[in-house]
C-alpha cells in the first residue's frame, strides 16, 4: 500500500552550491533538503563498482566464462571466429563526419560476462492459451493469487522472415520528411540564462545504493532514492508525497501512460553485508500524480521469485523481463495478461516500451544465438511481426519502438563498450529490415547496455523517420578544445542525410529527445561555461538556445558530475532535472559534495 503522504517539508531555498544565484536567499543551514556547502567533483573521483542493490545474475544461471585472450584483429565488423560481419559497409559507404580516419576495431576488453540460460532446440509454434501454468505469478501486496487459468502463456513463432536489406536501400515503411513545425512545445524563453532552483542531497549510505528512475509530470518531478520514489514541486522542490518501499529500485519504465503511471522493479528488502542482495524480484506500478503505489506483485518459476533485469510500460500494459522468465500485468490493476510459456526453448530477455511493445528474444546457446526482434500486442502477447537477426549476435538493445530500431554489438566488434557497433531499423509491420546502420564504435558516442537493460540507450534519438547519433570528440578550431557533432540517418536507406548540428568549441552535443519534429539536446559545458539546452529544428538543423546554466565553478562542477551517459536527464518547458542512478557512500571534502539530483530554471 502507498504510505500517507508526510506533511510538506519546507522546500530548500533556491540557489546553491554555496553560492546564491541573483538575489536569493542562503538556504538554512540545517534544512533537511539543504546540501553541504560546495559543490561536487566526480571528475576527480574514482567510479565506483557495483555494490548494495545492484542487479545480480539469477541463482543457479551458467556463467559464460570470460574470453581467453582477445582475438587478432580482424578487418571490419568480424563474428565470432573470425567470421566478416555480412553488414559491414566500405568506408565511402559512411563518410567519416568529421574527417578523421578511422582506426581498427579493437577487442572490447571491458565488456563484461553475462548469465546465461541453457536453450536447446529451435523455437516452437504460435501463442496459445495454456492451462498448465509452469510459470506461478502471484500479487504480493493488493492482488490476490492468481491460480493458473485465464493468462496467456506463449511460445513465439519461428515463422519470422530474415530479410538482409543492405543499408544503401530499404524494403518499405514510412517515410518523413524531416520537416519543423511538426507539433513540437518546446519554445525559446525570452532569458534563457537559468539559476539552480534545488539540490537534492545525496542519501546517507553505506556502500552504493541503486536509485534509478525519474519522472516529469504536470504537478511533480518524481525521483527514486533509496528504498523510496519522491514526488517533488517542480520548482521549489518541497516533498509532495512519498512512496516507502522494502528495498531498492533496481529499474524504472521511462515511458507513462497519458494518465500519469509507470513501473518499477525492486528488491523485497534492502541489502547487507551478509546478503548483498536479494534479487530484483518485486513488480509494482506508481500513480505518478497520486503518489502511490497501485500494486505489487512477483513473477515464480516453481515456488521461487524470478530476477527481473528490466521493465517497460506500453499500452496500458507493464512488461518484465529476464534470463529466467518475464511476464506483463494490466497497469490498472495487475492483472496478468501473458507470459512467455516457461517450457519453451527461447525466452523473452526483455521488451521496448512506449508506443509499441517490441520483445528481444533469445533462442539457442552462447555463441549459437540467435535474436528474434518481435512486435507483440501489448494486451494479448500475440507476435504482429517478427525479424531475426543474425546468428552470433548475442545481445540486442531497442532504441525505439515506433519506427522500430534495434541497437546491437556485431561480433563484439564495436571496441570502446559501448554497446553498439551497427543499428537496425525493421518495419514493425512486416518484420523486414528497411536498413542497417554501420556505426563504428570509434566514430560515434552513444551507448546501449543491451545485455540486461535491453531499453537502456543513451544519447540517442528517434523522430521524423531518422537516427540522431552524436560522434565522438575530436579536435577543435581552439587549440586545446574538443568539441563533436550530432548527425543524423535516414531510416529508410540507412544513409546520412547531411545534417549535423555542432556542438561549438568546448561542449559536447548529446541528443536527450524529440519534441515534434524538432531535436531537443543537451550540451556538456567546457570549464568557463555552463551547459546548455538546445532545440534542434528537424529540416534546418537549426540551433535555438533554450536554456544555459550558470557558470561559477561550484555549480558547473556538479553539472559535470551528471554526464548524460551515466545520469538521468529530463528537460521540459525551461526546466532541466539531472539526477544520479546510483546513491554512493559519502565523498571527502576535498572531492566535493554528491548530489541526487539537481533542478535548474531558465528565467525568462
Amino acid at each position: 500500500m502507498s504510505q500517507p503522504p508526510p506533511p510538506p517539508n519546507q522546500p530548500p531555498q533556491p540557489g546553491g552550491f554555496g553560492q546564491p544565484q541573483g538575489q536569493q536567499p542562503q538556504q538554512p543551514a540545517q534544512s533537511p533538503q539543504t546540501p553541504p556547502a560546495g559543490g561536487p567533483d566526480f571528475a576527480k573521483s574514482p567510479q565506483p563498482a557495483p555494490g548494495y542493490g545492484y542487479p545480480q545474475p539469477p541463482q543457479g544461471a551458467p556463467q559464460t566464462p570470460p574470453p581467453a585472450g582477445p582475438p587478432q584483429p580482424q578487418p571490419g565488423y568480424g563474428y565470432p571466429g573470425g567470421q566478416p560481419n555480412p553488414y559491414a559497409q566500405s568506408p565511402a559507404a559512411q563518410p567519416d563526419p568529421y574527417g578523421a580516419q578511422q582506426s581498427g576495431y579493437g577487442y572490447p576488453g571491458q565488456q563484461p560476462t553475462v548469465p546465461t540460460q541453457p536453450q536447446t532446440g529451435a523455437p516452437g509454434g504460435g501463442r496459445k492459451v495454456n492451462a498448465q501454468v509452469a510459470m506461478i505469478v502471484s500479487t504480493v501486496v493488493v492482488i490476490a493469487l492468481i491460480i493458473g487459468t485465464g493468462i496467456w502463456y506463449s511460445n513465439r513463432s519461428d515463422g519470422g522472415k530474415q530479410d538482409t536489406a543492405s543499408s544503401s536501400g530499404g524494403t518499405g515503411g514510412k517515410e518523413g520528411d524531416g520537416k519543423s513545425g511538426s507539433g513540437g512545445t518546446e519554445k525559446a524563453p525570452s532569458d534563457p540564462a537559468a539559476k539552480v532552483l534545488y539540490q537534492v542531497p545525496m542519501p546517507e549510505v553505506s556502500d552504493l545504493v541503486t536509485t534509478t528512475g525519474s519522472w516529469l509530470t504536470g504537478k511533480a518531478y518524481v525521483k527514486s532514492g533509496v528504498a523510496e520514489v519522491v514526488g517533488y514541486d517542480r520548482d521549489k522542490g518541497t516533498k509532495l508525497w512519498t512512496i516507502e518501499l522494502p528495498g531498492p529500485v533496481c529499474e524504472a519504465s521511462k515511458h507513462t501512460t497519458s494518465d500519469g503511471k509507470s513501473a518499477i522493479v525492486y528488491e523485497p528488502a534492502m541489502p547487507t553485508k551478509d546478503k548483498p542482495t536479494h534479487g530484483c524480484s518485486q513488480v509494482a506500478a506508481i500513480d505518478l500524480d497520486a503518489g502511490k503505489k497501485l500494486w505489487t506483485q512477483t513473477v515464480k518459476s516453481g515456488d521461487q521469485p524470478i530476477r527481473l533485469d528490466n521493465v517497460t510500460v506500453s499500452g496500458g500494459t507493464v512488461a518484465v523481463g529476464g534470463t529466467s522468465g518475464g511476464a506483463a500485468f494490466d497497469i490498472a490493476d495487475g492483472k496478468v495478461l501473458w507470459a512467455p510459456k516457461a517450457a519453451d526453448t527461447c525466452y523473452d530477455s526483455g521488451y521496448g516500451g512506449g508506443a509499441k511493445l517490441v520483445a528481444v528474444r533469445k533462442c539457442g546457446q552462447y555463441g549459437q544465438r540467435q535474436l528474434h526482434i518481435q512486435t507483440i500486442d501489448p494486451k494479448s502477447g500475440k507476435v504482429i511481426s517478427e525479424y531475426k537477426m543474425s546468428q552470433g549476435i548475442e545481445y540486442a538493445a531497442i532504441v525505439s519502438t515506433d519506427p522500430l530500431v534495434v541497437a546491437a554489438d556485431v561480433g563484439q566488434s564495436a571496441g570502446d563498450g559501448s554497446g553498439i557497433s551497427d543499428f537496425f531499423s525493421i518495419d514493425n509491420g512486416t518484420g523486414k529490415l528497411r536498413a542497417h546502420i554501420s556505426a563504428p564504435g570509434d566514430t560515434y558516442a552513444a551507448r546501449c547496455d543491451g545485455i540486461s537493460r535491453v531499453e537502456d540507450c543513451r544519447g540517442l534519438a528517434v523522430g521524423g523517420d531518422r537516427l540522431y547519433v552524436p560522434t565522438e570528440d575530436h579536435d577543435g578550431s581552439e587549440e586545446f578544445r574538443k568539441t563533436n557533432e550530432i548527425v543524423a540517418f535516414d531510416l529508410g536507406t540507412g544513409k546520412q542525410t547531411g545534417q549535423r548540428a555542432d556542438a561549438g568549441d568546448g561542449y559536447h552535443i548529446y541528443p536527450l529527445r524529440m519534441d515534434g519534429a524538432d531535436l531537443i539536446a543537451y550540451k556538456s559545458p567546457p570549464y568557463d561555461k555552463g551547459g546548455q539546452i538546445v532545440s534542434i529544428d528537424g529540416g534546418s538543423f537549426k540551433q535555438t538556445k533554450l536554456l544555459e546554466n550558470p557558470a561559477s565553478r561550484d555549480v558547473r562542477d556538479a553539472e559535470t558530475s551528471m554526464s548524460p551517459d551515466r545520469a538521468e536527464f529530463l528537460y521540459s518547458q525551461g526546466h532541466l532535472y539531472m539526477s544520479s542512478i546510483y546513491a554512493r557512500k559519502a565523498s571527502s571534502s576535498s572531492l566535493g559534495k554528491d548530489y541526487l539530483a539537481l533542478a535548474f530554471g531558465a528565467g525568462g
